[in-house]
Protein backbone atom coordinates (compact mmCIF):
# COMPACT_ATOMS: atom_id res chain seq x y z
CA UNK A 1 0.00 0.00 0.00
CA UNK A 2 1.30 3.79 -1.02
CA UNK A 3 2.32 5.73 2.05
CA UNK A 4 0.23 8.68 2.59
CA UNK A 5 1.84 11.94 1.70
CA UNK A 6 3.06 14.33 4.03
CA UNK A 7 0.98 17.54 4.55
CA UNK A 8 4.60 19.30 3.91
CA UNK A 9 3.25 22.08 1.34
CA UNK A 10 2.40 19.72 -2.01
CA UNK A 11 -1.37 20.07 -1.43
CA UNK A 12 -2.92 22.99 -1.79
CA UNK A 13 -4.78 23.74 1.34
CA UNK A 14 -1.06 24.28 2.58
CA UNK A 15 -1.13 27.65 1.84
CA UNK A 16 -4.29 28.56 3.76
CA UNK A 17 -3.37 26.81 6.64
CA UNK A 18 0.21 28.81 6.87
CA UNK A 19 -1.93 31.91 6.24
CA UNK A 20 -4.53 31.41 9.14
CA UNK A 21 -1.36 30.78 11.19
CA UNK A 22 0.18 34.01 10.68
CA UNK A 23 -2.38 36.34 10.54
CA UNK A 24 -2.74 34.61 14.17
CA UNK A 25 0.61 35.59 15.24
CA UNK A 26 -0.11 39.33 13.56
CA UNK A 27 -1.53 40.52 16.87
CA UNK A 28 -2.57 44.04 16.49
CA UNK A 29 0.19 45.06 14.24
CA UNK A 30 -1.48 46.43 11.01
CA UNK A 31 -1.74 44.25 8.18
CA UNK A 32 0.10 46.90 5.88
CA UNK A 33 3.11 46.67 8.24
CA UNK A 34 2.95 43.14 9.00
CA UNK A 35 2.78 41.44 5.60
CA UNK A 36 6.44 42.87 5.09
CA UNK A 37 7.60 41.37 8.07
CA UNK A 38 6.23 37.91 6.97
CA UNK A 39 6.83 38.45 3.53
CA UNK A 40 10.93 39.53 3.87
CA UNK A 41 10.72 36.44 5.62
CA UNK A 42 9.34 33.74 2.89
CA UNK A 43 11.74 35.95 0.56
CA UNK A 44 15.14 35.01 3.01
CA UNK A 45 13.98 31.10 3.29
CA UNK A 46 13.98 31.13 -0.34
CA UNK A 47 17.04 32.44 -1.11
CA UNK A 48 18.42 30.56 1.31
CA UNK A 49 17.31 27.47 0.13
CA UNK A 50 18.27 28.16 -2.85
CA UNK A 51 21.88 28.92 -1.89
CA UNK A 52 22.43 26.01 -0.07
CA UNK A 53 20.81 23.86 -3.04
CA UNK A 54 23.15 25.14 -5.47
CA UNK A 55 26.21 24.59 -2.43
CA UNK A 56 25.24 21.00 -1.90
CA UNK A 57 25.61 20.51 -5.77
CA UNK A 58 29.12 22.23 -6.07
CA UNK A 59 30.26 20.28 -3.00
CA UNK A 60 29.92 17.33 -5.47
CA UNK A 61 31.67 19.00 -8.36
CA UNK A 62 35.91 18.64 -7.50
CA UNK A 63 36.53 21.58 -9.80
CA UNK A 64 33.94 23.77 -8.19
CA UNK A 65 34.54 26.11 -5.29
CA UNK A 66 31.31 26.15 -3.57
CA UNK A 67 32.40 28.72 -1.31
CA UNK A 68 33.17 31.42 -4.47
CA UNK A 69 30.12 33.66 -4.32
CA UNK A 70 30.97 34.14 -7.98
CA UNK A 71 29.78 30.55 -8.54
CA UNK A 72 26.29 31.03 -7.53
CA UNK A 73 26.14 34.55 -9.21
CA UNK A 74 26.50 32.70 -12.84
CA UNK A 75 23.51 30.54 -12.07
CA UNK A 76 21.60 33.27 -10.93
CA UNK A 77 21.33 32.20 -7.60
CA UNK A 78 21.56 35.04 -4.91
CA UNK A 79 25.01 34.16 -2.56
CA UNK A 80 24.23 34.23 1.07
CA UNK A 81 26.61 34.85 3.90
CA UNK A 82 27.06 32.23 6.68
CA UNK A 83 25.76 34.46 9.56
CA UNK A 84 22.43 34.89 7.05
CA UNK A 85 21.70 31.47 6.47
CA UNK A 86 18.40 30.28 7.36
CA UNK A 87 19.62 27.73 9.75
CA UNK A 88 21.59 29.91 11.51
CA UNK A 89 18.64 32.83 12.18
CA UNK A 90 16.62 29.59 13.21
CA UNK A 91 18.63 28.23 15.62
CA UNK A 92 18.44 32.30 17.03
CA UNK A 93 14.62 32.22 16.32
CA UNK A 94 13.85 32.51 20.35
CA UNK A 95 16.90 34.85 21.58
CA UNK A 96 16.09 38.48 22.19
CA UNK A 97 18.09 39.77 19.57
CA UNK A 98 16.47 38.00 16.81
CA UNK A 99 15.36 41.36 15.51
CA UNK A 100 18.81 42.57 15.05
CA UNK A 101 19.80 39.64 13.96
CA UNK A 102 17.25 39.46 10.70
CA UNK A 103 18.10 42.93 10.00
CA UNK A 104 21.86 41.95 10.64
CA UNK A 105 21.41 39.10 7.78
CA UNK A 106 19.31 41.49 5.55
CA UNK A 107 22.46 43.76 5.13
CA UNK A 108 25.04 41.12 4.84
CA UNK A 109 22.53 39.73 1.93
CA UNK A 110 22.33 43.53 -0.05
CA UNK A 111 26.72 43.78 0.26
CA UNK A 112 27.15 40.71 -1.57
CA UNK A 113 24.09 41.09 -3.98
CA UNK A 114 23.64 44.66 -5.09
CA UNK A 115 20.84 44.05 -7.09
CA UNK A 116 18.66 43.70 -4.02
CA UNK A 117 19.75 46.95 -2.19
CA UNK A 118 17.04 48.51 -1.32
CA UNK A 119 14.67 45.80 -2.09
CA UNK A 120 14.66 43.16 1.42
CA UNK A 121 13.37 44.67 4.80
CA UNK A 122 15.63 45.89 7.68
CA UNK A 123 12.80 46.97 10.34
CA UNK A 124 12.76 43.40 12.17
CA UNK A 125 13.53 45.56 15.26
CA UNK A 126 11.11 47.94 15.57
CA UNK A 127 9.20 48.63 18.66
CA UNK A 128 5.85 47.37 17.50
CA UNK A 129 7.61 43.74 16.74
CA UNK A 130 6.96 41.30 19.28
CA UNK A 131 10.20 39.17 19.54
CA UNK A 132 7.84 36.22 20.77
CA UNK A 133 5.75 35.95 17.83
CA UNK A 134 8.76 36.59 15.42
CA UNK A 135 10.52 33.46 16.23
CA UNK A 136 7.09 31.80 15.69
CA UNK A 137 6.90 33.19 12.77
CA UNK A 138 10.59 32.16 11.94
CA UNK A 139 9.66 28.39 13.10
CA UNK A 140 6.53 28.60 11.29
CA UNK A 141 8.47 29.58 7.80
CA UNK A 142 10.95 27.02 8.39
CA UNK A 143 8.51 24.47 8.07
CA UNK A 144 7.88 25.41 4.24
CA UNK A 145 8.84 22.86 1.91
CA UNK A 146 10.24 20.76 4.07
CA UNK A 147 10.89 17.02 3.31
CA UNK A 148 10.88 17.88 -0.81
CA UNK A 149 13.48 18.54 -2.87
CA UNK A 150 15.10 21.88 -3.77
CA UNK A 151 13.11 22.83 -6.74
CA UNK A 152 9.89 21.68 -5.26
CA UNK A 153 10.66 23.46 -2.18
CA UNK A 154 11.30 26.47 -3.90
CA UNK A 155 7.63 26.48 -6.39
CA UNK A 156 6.21 25.75 -2.57
CA UNK A 157 8.05 29.28 -1.34
CA UNK A 158 6.58 30.66 -4.14
CA UNK A 159 3.27 29.78 -4.11
CA UNK A 160 3.00 30.24 -0.51
CA UNK A 161 4.34 34.40 -1.20
CA UNK A 162 1.84 34.34 -4.12
CA UNK A 163 -1.03 33.36 -1.25
CA UNK A 164 0.47 35.94 1.39
CA UNK A 165 -0.06 38.42 -1.06
CA UNK A 166 -3.51 38.16 -1.72
CA UNK A 167 -3.86 37.13 1.87
CA UNK A 168 -2.15 40.80 2.89
CA UNK A 169 -4.49 42.67 0.09
CA UNK A 170 -7.38 41.62 1.56
CA UNK A 171 -6.85 42.35 5.19
CA UNK A 172 -6.48 45.77 3.97
CA UNK A 173 -9.55 46.51 1.99
CA UNK A 174 -9.70 48.67 -1.10
CA UNK A 175 -5.82 49.62 -0.27
CA UNK A 176 -4.51 45.97 -1.15
CA UNK A 177 -5.72 46.77 -4.24
CA UNK A 178 -3.05 49.01 -5.24
CA UNK A 179 -0.68 46.14 -5.24
CA UNK A 180 -2.66 42.75 -6.15
CA UNK A 181 -4.84 41.79 -8.42
CA UNK A 182 -6.62 38.21 -8.01
CA UNK A 183 -5.41 35.68 -9.55
CA UNK A 184 -8.69 34.97 -11.01
CA UNK A 185 -8.55 38.04 -13.39
CA UNK A 186 -4.91 37.54 -13.84
CA UNK A 187 -4.76 34.06 -15.73
CA UNK A 188 -7.96 34.92 -17.62
CA UNK A 189 -6.31 37.87 -19.28
CA UNK A 190 -2.82 35.86 -20.26
CA UNK A 191 -5.27 32.75 -21.09
CA UNK A 192 -7.27 35.18 -23.62
CA UNK A 193 -3.52 36.99 -24.95
CA UNK A 194 -1.35 33.51 -24.85
CA UNK A 195 1.88 34.90 -24.34
CA UNK A 196 4.10 32.08 -25.66
CA UNK A 197 7.10 34.59 -26.62
CA UNK A 198 8.23 37.91 -26.98
CA UNK A 199 8.14 41.49 -24.94
CA UNK A 200 5.72 41.52 -21.90
CA UNK A 201 4.69 44.68 -20.23
CA UNK A 202 2.70 46.37 -17.29
CA UNK A 203 2.99 49.94 -16.85
CA UNK A 204 1.54 49.89 -13.35
CA UNK A 205 3.20 46.57 -12.12
CA UNK A 206 2.04 46.02 -8.61
CA UNK A 207 3.24 43.23 -7.08
CA UNK A 208 4.07 41.30 -10.48
CA UNK A 209 1.12 38.90 -10.80
CA UNK A 210 0.97 39.20 -14.63
CA UNK A 211 4.39 38.34 -15.05
CA UNK A 212 4.11 35.73 -12.36
CA UNK A 213 0.99 33.96 -14.32
CA UNK A 214 2.51 34.37 -17.79
CA UNK A 215 5.56 32.42 -16.79
CA UNK A 216 3.28 29.80 -15.74
CA UNK A 217 1.59 29.66 -18.55
CA UNK A 218 4.29 28.95 -20.62
CA UNK A 219 5.21 26.13 -18.45
CA UNK A 220 2.20 24.61 -18.70
CA UNK A 221 1.70 25.16 -22.45
CA UNK A 222 5.04 23.40 -23.64
CA UNK A 223 7.07 26.88 -23.85
CA UNK A 224 10.42 28.00 -23.17
CA UNK A 225 11.22 30.87 -20.49
CA UNK A 226 13.94 32.04 -22.56
CA UNK A 227 11.31 32.89 -25.47
CA UNK A 228 9.97 35.70 -23.80
CA UNK A 229 11.15 39.12 -21.58
CA UNK A 230 9.45 41.06 -19.18
CA UNK A 231 9.22 44.69 -18.27
CA UNK A 232 7.67 46.52 -16.16
CA UNK A 233 6.72 49.80 -14.44
CA UNK A 234 5.81 50.70 -10.54
CA UNK A 235 5.06 54.15 -9.39
CA UNK A 236 4.76 53.09 -5.66
CA UNK A 237 8.28 51.94 -3.79
CA UNK A 238 6.95 49.88 -1.27
CA UNK A 239 4.84 47.87 -3.92
CA UNK A 240 7.77 47.46 -6.35
CA UNK A 241 9.83 45.93 -3.84
CA UNK A 242 7.26 43.19 -3.35
CA UNK A 243 7.54 42.79 -7.00
CA UNK A 244 11.33 42.38 -7.13
CA UNK A 245 11.26 39.77 -4.06
CA UNK A 246 7.55 38.16 -5.84
CA UNK A 247 10.13 37.32 -9.23
CA UNK A 248 12.66 37.08 -7.19
CA UNK A 249 11.25 33.94 -5.14
CA UNK A 250 9.54 32.54 -8.67
CA UNK A 251 13.17 32.93 -10.41
CA UNK A 252 11.95 35.59 -12.96
CA UNK A 253 14.49 37.06 -14.56
CA UNK A 254 12.59 41.11 -15.12
CA UNK A 255 13.64 44.62 -15.68
CA UNK A 256 11.26 46.35 -13.44
CA UNK A 257 11.62 49.88 -12.65
CA UNK A 258 10.71 52.43 -10.50
CA UNK A 259 9.80 56.09 -10.21
CA UNK A 260 7.38 58.33 -8.53
CA UNK A 261 6.62 60.33 -10.95
CA UNK A 262 4.59 57.18 -12.80
CA UNK A 263 4.39 55.95 -16.30
CA UNK A 264 2.87 59.13 -17.68
CA UNK A 265 5.21 61.91 -16.88
CA UNK A 266 8.19 59.55 -16.66
CA UNK A 267 8.03 56.38 -18.97
CA UNK A 268 11.53 54.57 -17.64
CA UNK A 269 11.21 52.05 -21.22
CA UNK A 270 10.21 55.27 -23.61
CA UNK A 271 11.54 53.30 -26.53
CA UNK A 272 9.54 49.83 -25.49
CA UNK A 273 7.30 48.05 -28.13
CA UNK A 274 5.57 45.07 -26.47
CA UNK A 275 3.79 42.22 -27.51
CA UNK A 276 1.95 41.20 -24.86
CA UNK A 277 0.89 44.26 -21.91
CA UNK A 278 -1.32 43.03 -19.60
CA UNK A 279 -2.17 45.72 -17.16
CA UNK A 280 -4.99 46.65 -14.07
CA UNK A 281 -4.17 50.26 -13.94
CA UNK A 282 -5.56 52.71 -10.60
CA UNK A 283 -9.26 53.29 -11.59
CA UNK A 284 -10.06 56.78 -12.24
CA UNK A 285 -7.73 58.69 -11.18
CA UNK A 286 -8.53 62.87 -10.80
CA UNK A 287 -5.01 64.12 -10.16
CA UNK A 288 -3.03 62.32 -12.82
CA UNK A 289 -1.84 65.41 -14.01
CA UNK A 290 -3.20 65.43 -17.58
CA UNK A 291 -2.86 69.48 -17.67
CA UNK A 292 0.35 68.96 -18.11
CA UNK A 293 0.46 66.35 -20.99
CA UNK A 294 -2.58 68.23 -23.43
CA UNK A 295 -0.40 67.88 -26.69
CA UNK A 296 1.02 64.46 -25.72
CA UNK A 297 2.59 62.00 -28.60
CA UNK A 298 0.55 59.33 -26.79
CA UNK A 299 -2.78 60.61 -27.53
CA UNK A 300 -3.28 59.77 -31.26
CA UNK A 301 -7.31 59.09 -30.14
CA UNK A 302 -7.50 62.51 -28.91
CA UNK A 303 -6.31 64.31 -25.30
CA UNK A 304 -7.96 62.49 -22.29
CA UNK A 305 -9.87 64.28 -19.43
CA UNK A 306 -8.04 65.80 -17.41
CA UNK A 307 -10.08 64.92 -14.49
CA UNK A 308 -10.18 61.17 -15.18
CA UNK A 309 -7.13 59.38 -16.38
CA UNK A 310 -8.85 55.84 -17.40
CA UNK A 311 -8.65 56.65 -21.28
CA UNK A 312 -5.07 57.77 -20.88
CA UNK A 313 -4.50 54.82 -19.55
CA UNK A 314 -5.38 53.11 -23.01
CA UNK A 315 -3.92 55.17 -25.34
CA UNK A 316 -0.67 55.35 -22.87
CA UNK A 317 -0.86 51.62 -23.30
CA UNK A 318 -2.13 51.21 -27.11
CA UNK A 319 1.45 53.36 -27.52
CA UNK A 320 3.30 50.90 -26.35
CA UNK A 321 2.30 48.19 -28.61
CA UNK A 322 4.30 46.49 -31.27
CA UNK A 323 2.94 46.11 -34.33
CA UNK A 324 0.44 42.80 -34.04
CA UNK A 325 1.11 43.57 -30.49
CA UNK A 326 -2.12 42.69 -27.72
CA UNK A 327 -2.90 44.01 -24.81
CA UNK A 328 -5.37 42.72 -21.56
CA UNK A 329 -6.66 45.51 -19.34
CA UNK A 330 -8.49 45.66 -16.65
CA UNK A 331 -10.47 48.84 -16.25
CA UNK A 332 -13.84 50.34 -15.26
CA UNK A 333 -16.32 50.34 -17.36
CA UNK A 334 -17.80 53.47 -17.22
CA UNK A 335 -16.36 55.15 -20.68
CA UNK A 336 -18.15 52.35 -22.67
CA UNK A 337 -21.38 53.28 -20.72
CA UNK A 338 -23.96 54.58 -18.39
CA UNK A 339 -23.65 50.69 -15.95
CA UNK A 340 -20.64 50.65 -13.82
CA UNK A 341 -18.24 47.33 -12.92
CA UNK A 342 -15.34 45.85 -14.22
CA UNK A 343 -14.20 44.71 -17.97
CA UNK A 344 -11.44 42.81 -19.19
CA UNK A 345 -10.33 45.18 -22.21
CA UNK A 346 -8.08 43.55 -25.40
CA UNK A 347 -6.66 46.14 -27.61
CA UNK A 348 -5.50 44.81 -30.94
CA UNK A 349 -2.60 47.09 -32.08
CA UNK A 350 -2.80 47.52 -35.69
CA UNK A 351 -6.52 47.87 -36.27
CA UNK A 352 -6.93 50.30 -33.53
CA UNK A 353 -9.49 48.06 -32.43
CA UNK A 354 -10.84 47.52 -28.83
CA UNK A 355 -13.23 44.89 -27.77
CA UNK A 356 -14.62 44.43 -24.09
CA UNK A 357 -15.47 41.78 -22.65
CA UNK A 358 -16.67 41.31 -18.88
CA UNK A 359 -15.14 39.17 -16.30
CA UNK A 360 -17.36 39.98 -13.43
CA UNK A 361 -21.36 40.79 -13.20
CA UNK A 362 -22.67 44.00 -11.67
CA UNK A 363 -24.14 41.62 -9.20
CA UNK A 364 -20.71 39.94 -8.15
CA UNK A 365 -19.27 43.02 -7.58
CA UNK A 366 -21.93 45.20 -5.73
CA UNK A 367 -20.99 42.10 -3.18
CA UNK A 368 -17.03 41.83 -3.17
CA UNK A 369 -15.20 44.35 -2.04
CA UNK A 370 -12.05 43.25 -0.82
CA UNK A 371 -9.36 41.77 -3.37
CA UNK A 372 -9.17 38.38 -2.35
CA UNK A 373 -12.82 37.75 -2.32
CA UNK A 374 -12.59 38.41 -6.07
CA UNK A 375 -10.92 34.94 -6.52
CA UNK A 376 -12.82 32.63 -8.36
CA UNK A 377 -15.44 34.71 -9.74
CA UNK A 378 -14.14 35.47 -12.91
CA UNK A 379 -15.54 34.23 -16.59
CA UNK A 380 -16.01 34.65 -19.65
CA UNK A 381 -19.32 37.05 -19.97
CA UNK A 382 -21.23 38.71 -23.63
CA UNK A 383 -19.46 40.75 -25.46
CA UNK A 384 -20.94 43.83 -24.60
CA UNK A 385 -19.62 46.06 -27.45
CA UNK A 386 -17.08 46.76 -29.97
CA UNK A 387 -16.08 50.58 -29.09
CA UNK A 388 -13.82 51.95 -31.83
CA UNK A 389 -12.41 55.33 -31.15
CA UNK A 390 -13.19 58.46 -33.43
CA UNK A 391 -11.18 58.25 -36.60
CA UNK A 392 -10.78 55.00 -36.37
CA UNK A 393 -13.88 53.63 -37.71
CA UNK A 394 -13.12 50.26 -38.61
CA UNK A 395 -15.89 47.47 -38.95
CA UNK A 396 -16.50 44.64 -36.99
CA UNK A 397 -14.35 41.55 -38.19
CA UNK A 398 -15.44 38.31 -39.64
CA UNK A 399 -15.96 35.64 -36.76
CA UNK A 400 -16.39 39.02 -33.30
CA UNK A 401 -18.79 37.32 -31.48
CA UNK A 402 -20.34 37.04 -27.85
CA UNK A 403 -17.75 35.49 -25.91
CA UNK A 404 -19.65 32.39 -23.66
CA UNK A 405 -22.41 32.45 -26.22
CA UNK A 406 -23.62 29.32 -27.31
CA UNK A 407 -21.72 27.98 -30.94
Amino acid sequence: MAKKAKNNGANLGFEAQLWTVADKLRGNMEPSDYKHVALGLIFLKYISDAFEAKRAELLKDDLADAEAPEEYLAENVFWVPKAARWSRLQGKAKQSSIGKDIDNAMRAIEAKNPSLKGIIPKNYVCPALDKIMLGELINLVSGIGMAEKADRSRDILGRVYEYFLGGFAGAEGKRGGEFYTPRSIVRLLVEMLEPYKGRVYDPCCGSGGMFVQSEKFVEEHGGRIGDFAIYGQESNYTTWRLAKMNLAVRGIDADIRWNNEGSFHKIELSDLKANYILANPPFNVSDWGGNRLREDARWIFGAPPVDNANYAWLQHIHHHLAPNGTAGVVLVNSSMSTEQGFFTLIARGPYHRFRAIFAFSLHQRAETSAPSKWENKAGFFTLRSLWVPQGHQNQPQAGDRSIGEEQ
